[in-house]
């Protein structure tokens, strides 16, 4: 009786096509704002100025990654019917931890940013992951699958940020462009600021051109 010859499978690459997929989709094709149009909110009420959008940024790709692995990490022990209070007690522990973190080495910007912050915990994109892969995936696919969604959040915010500072201030983070300009045409050459983009109103007009764009360019079509 010969012995079965069991065939082992070369193990997959860190960054197989696969993998790079669950990081390069969510930046344009499944993208959290522009397409499944999830967290609008703070992309609208943050995107003033550059400064507190890059930490929001930060934020929100901190929570999204180390959720989403503590939830693959615990998929196999959560409870079906307690799945979502433990992914809302993991999510709030980190986002508590962030906030401490502002308060203790960023005072001004946890002042400025502490409300918003807080939203993370009610934020769909974080709940969202974590429902729909995390709970069903590896730890490591978990992660990548938050730090794409996280990364396809955070470039939307800061370009709307970008365009809404520049516009609506004639800065980008806090260097007053504007004047520089100014002053390379002579005192008689100056760019008006719009205060329309410091409202919310700029911030919808902003993203709503981003939105048409994309989807121009993509070919993509709500059904």
């Amino acid at each position: 009786m010969s012995a079965e010859t069991i065939e082992k499978k070369p193990a997959e690459a860190l960054l197989s096509k696969r993998r790079k997929k669950l990081i390069s989709d969510p930046l344009i094709d499944d993208n959290p704002i522009t397409i499944q149009v999830l967290g609008i909110c703070s992309a609208l009420a943050v995107t003033t100025q550059m400064k507190p959008t890059l930490v929001m940024a930060i934020a929100v790709i901190f929570v999204v990654v180390m959720s989403n692995l503590l939830i693959s990490l615990l998929r196999n022990t959560i409870p079906s019917r307690v799945r979502i209070i433990v992914q809302l007690a993991v999510v709030a522990t980190l986002v508590t931890l962030v906030n401490e973190v502002l308060k203790a080495f960023a005072y001004d910007m946890y002042k400025e940013l502490s409300v918003f912050v807080g939203l993370i915990i009610t934020n769909c994109i974080v709940m969202g992951r974590l429902e729909a892969f995390a709970l069903g995936n590896k730890p490591y696919d978990s992660i990548l699958d938050g730090f794409g969604s996280a990364l396809g959040y955070s470039w939307i915010i800061l370009t709307v940020a970008f365009f809404r500072e520049l516009l609506g201030s004639g800065a980008v983070f806090g260097v007053p462009v504007y004047e520089y300009i100014s002053s390379i045409f002579g005192p008689d050459f100056k760019l008006a600021t719009n205060g329309l983009m410091v409202s919310p109103v700029g911030a919808f007009m902003v993203l709503g051109l981003i939105i048409w764009i994309q989807r121009t360019k993509t070919g993509y079509v709500e059904h």
